[in-house]
């Protein structure tokens, strides 16, 4: 599948960001470790869903795009959907839960998606609702993170950070839906198979790390994180062998853990990171994970309420 995220990065090519690589020396004297964060906050959208979505959404055929695109997101994914809609002229339909993040619903808006909110406290799920619509209208289904051309597109963050950076001693990924960490974790495999890849995951919401363990797919409902990108129900019918495959290790990390990181972030690195894009960061602040050697990290995003911020930052 390696040859599928190059070819990915080669679509991608004049649309996504080449995003920084930073580090900060205050942390590497704090955690005795060479820490190298590849910042997909400065991506499209602010997230590095903007390259799962173009290359799926590029590959369309002509009939496919002319029917429109439906997606179901809490808020990143979302955005990427629709903002490559407007590129490539596509009608975007997202299904959001109505407690979504009011910047990322604002995003999602102004790229010129259509929002169909759902309660996410209903017994009719978001992809029974996405399903739905798609047969009533032919709507070709993005889905966040179980496809290939996704999972091939996410991947093009990690294959861009070890083509910057080097040998890996360990590599830490947020997962949700498990379609970054599994496409870092086969782009590492090929490029640097001695590098350990580490999927990091809150407590509050720790099926993929429950379904890694006991090798069974595990599920959890409307977990209660601060970390909105990562509250996917389980990992997905491809990510979950994927995962299974090529990740060496899972962790989670506690709520506390996760603000204590954005606060890093946010003070020491000036730097505006979601809950989710923080997760690494906490399992090495934390010891979740234990820093040694050169170790890299993947922010995922950086959209994040003014209020949520604010609160994490005063806590």
């Amino acid at each position: 599948m390696f040859t599928q995220i190059q070819a990915a990065q080669n679509r991608l090519s004049g649309y996504a960001n080449r995003t920084p690589v930073m580090s900060s020396r205050t942390l590497n004297q704090q955690v005795g470790a060479e820490i190298y964060f590849k910042c997909e906050n400065f991506q499209r959208v602010g997230a590095y869903k903007f390259r799962g979505a173009f290359n799926a959404m590029s590959q369309l055929t002509p009939t496919q795009k002319s029917r429109g695109v439906i997606a179901y997101s809490s808020g990143n994914h979302a955005q990427a959907v629709a903002l490559v809609g407007r590129l490539l002229n596509i009608d975007a339909t997202i299904v959001m839960p109505a407690n979504a993040p009011k910047i990322k619903r604002r995003a999602t808006a102004a790229y010129g998606a259509t929002i169909v909110s759902y309660d996410p406290h209903e017994p009719q799920g978001r992809e029974a609702i996405a399903s739905d619509l798609q047969a009533e209208y032919g709507y070709t289904l993005i889905p966040p993170f179980d496809h290939p051309d996704i999972i091939a597109g996410q991947g093009t963050a990690a294959q861009e950070l070890f083509s910057e950076i080097g040998h890996l001693d360990a590599l830490l990924a947020p997962c949700g839906g498990g379609g970054l960490l599994s496409g870092s974790a086969i782009c590492a495999k090929a490029m640097d198979p001695a590098c350990r890849v580490i999927g990091i995951e809150p407590k509050a919401a720790d099926d993929a790390t429950r379904s890694f363990r006991t090798q069974t797919l595990q599920r959890v409902t409307n977990p209660l994180t601060i970390a909105d990108g990562v509250r996917t129900p389980s990992l997905g019918q491809i990510t979950f062998p994927l995962v299974l495959d090529y990740v060496d290790d899972m962790q989670t990390v506690t709520e506390q853990a996760i603000m204590d990181a954005v606060t890093f972030f946010f003070y020491r690195m000036k730097l505006v990171v979601e809950p989710s894009g923080a997760l690494g960061l906490a399992a090495l602040l934390s010891r979740a994970v234990s820093p040694s050697g050169r170790i890299g990290v993947i922010i995922s995003g950086g959209n994040i309420d003014a209020e949520t911020l604010a609160q994490i930052l005063d806590s």
